[in-house]
């Protein structure tokens, strides 16, 4: 039996680091650490994360919605 989760797929977290990547240049603001977890995709179930901060992709457009405010 395989193990269900609702976890993002590493696409999901790419393109919103894309988004987030967008909105953070618009505000003068470059993190060249921003991008994909690579530690988080480790997992037996990987859950990829947003570096930095390993954040979730739901946590990381909020930081991109609070930016754009």
């Amino acid at each position: 039996m395989k193990a269900r989760h609702s976890a993002p797929r590493a696409e999901e977290v790419e393109e919103v680091v894309k988004e987030l990547r967008a909105v953070l240049a618009e505000a003068g603001i470059s993190l060249l650490s921003l991008g994909l977890d690579p530690v988080s995709l480790a997992w037996e179930a990987p859950r990829p994360l947003v570096a930095p901060g390993r954040r979730p992709p739901r946590t990381a457009r909020r930081t991109a919605a609070a930016v754009m405010r």
